[in-house]
């Protein structure tokens, strides 16, 4: 397993944590700290994982209103935490991320799905990231 994808993991870990308890968002500082030192002791990719977090919190509302529209007849609520999770690191890193080329941010969000979701995840989180790339702006050549 990559650093990168291992750092996503553990991101979404905490995402999850804090979602499912509902907490305030200090919460996930602690969470993702916690996590940190727990599942990836020694990993070069620590500030990514609290990048993706922090970022995701901030972007929350953006997020969310992207998840809604392009799965309209899943209300954000009834998404399981883990997919809506998913979704939002995905979303996170094809619209505000720096870096990460589209396909390999879709592609690392569906083998998060299906490590950790149901048997459909994977198929869920590849339609919503797809929709939502294929109406990106696309750089010109």
């Amino acid at each position: 397993m990559s650093n990168r994808h291992l750092a996503r993991s553990i991101a979404m870990q905490a995402l999850f944590e804090w979602d499912f308890r509902g907490q305030p968002p200090e919460f996930l500082e602690q969470t993702i700290a916690r996590d940190l030192e727990e599942f990836g002791p020694g990993l070069d990719e620590q500030k990514f994982a609290e990048k993706i977090t922090e970022e995701v919190q901030k972007h929350i509302g953006e997020i969310d209103a992207l998840i809604t529209k392009y799965a309209p007849q899943w209300p954000i609520e009834q998404i399981t935490v883990i997919d809506r999770n998913v979704l939002r690191i995905g979303i996170y890193e094809l619209k505000f991320g720096e870096g990460v080329p589209p396909k390999v941010a879709i592609n690392e969000a569906i083998e998060l799905a299906k490590s950790f979701g149901g048997p459909s995840s994977g198929k869920f989180v590849n339609g919503v990231l797809g929709a939502i790339y294929n109406d990106m702006e696309k750089p010109k050549e």
